[in-house]
């Protein structure tokens, strides 16, 4: 298990004074988008680097043993993106960065929030390089309202079929949405009619293995006994969903497990 302090991002609403710990935290972050780099783990998670909750920015870390951690630095910050303060709502937030490449770019997605009193909305800003910087495209991805919640991306490239995909949504609406991407990963091809799979909240993952697709996603409430690690299964990417359970829940000594990511890799601690 990767040793790091999770503290959900919702929590960033409000002051947070002694946040609960791992049990052997090696940096603070929430939401964490891990995936292998040149034979490193990298976590790509909400907070910035230095330790800041402020949600104003985003940075990475990276491990070759899981043991001693790099800070990468700051990939983008809130004031950066030049679209945050149109909707005039008096303070944003940025939530839950996912990370993909393609064609030797790389490109973060994030939630910007919070949903009221105007809806959320995700953006994407693009990079030469996995640590930044990062350069916003200048506009919203995706925009929330109507009941729906644009929080918590995830951009997944099949690499059966080549069709990259983004998935993002739940919380207050618990409602998952997905679109195919455009070919340069900053647009929205169309959206792809999906199901919600039981038990969802909010914080989609997709991975495939051996043909089979696994939507992983949270379950419950960010501070609550309830916070949980779900998955269902497909022939696709996009369903229909065989719902399989929970993978991982609260015990007596473990609090809050939700927001997730899946790796494989070949690292191993001594």
């Amino acid at each position: 298990m990767i040793r790091l302090r999770f503290l959900s991002a919702a929590a960033l609403l409000t002051a947070v004074a002694a946040p609960v710990l791992a049990d052997n935290p090696q940096f603070q972050g929430a939401d964490p988008h891990a995936t292998m780099i040149d034979g490193e783990l990298w976590v790509f998670p909400t907070g910035g680097p230095g330790g800041s909750w402020a949600a104003d920015r985003f940075g990475a870390f990276s491990s070759r043993d899981l043991k001693t951690w790099r800070p990468r630095g700051e990939l983008i910050r809130r004031d950066q993106i030049a679209w945050i303060g149109a909707d005039g709502a008096r303070e944003h937030f940025l939530w839950a960065p996912g990370v993909a490449t393609r064609d030797g770019k790389w490109y973060l997605y994030y939630s910007v929030g919070p949903q009221n009193p105007t809806p959320s909305r995700i953006g994407v800003a693009v990079a030469d390089r996995p640590e930044g910087p990062y350069r916003d495209i200048g506009r919203p991805l995706v925009t929330g309202g109507q009941g729906f919640e644009a929080i918590d991306p995830m951009a997944f490239i099949d690499p059966n079929y080549g069709k990259a995909y983004l998935y993002a949504g739940g919380s207050a609406g618990a409602k998952l949405r997905v679109w195919e991407l455009t070919r340069d990963m900053i647009g929205l091809a169309r959206e792809v009619p999906v199901e919600t799979p039981p038990q969802f909240t909010e914080a989609a993952f997709m991975h495939e293995r051996g043909g089979v697709y696994y939507l992983s996603y949270s379950h419950g409430r960010f501070n609550g006994p309830d916070y949980s690690v779900h998955y269902a299964t497909a022939a696709s990417p996009i369903g229909p969903w065989r719902y399989r359970g929970a993978i991982l829940t609260s015990d007596r000594r473990h609090k809050g497990p939700g927001h997730h990511s899946f790796v494989q890799t070949p690292l191993v601690r001594g």
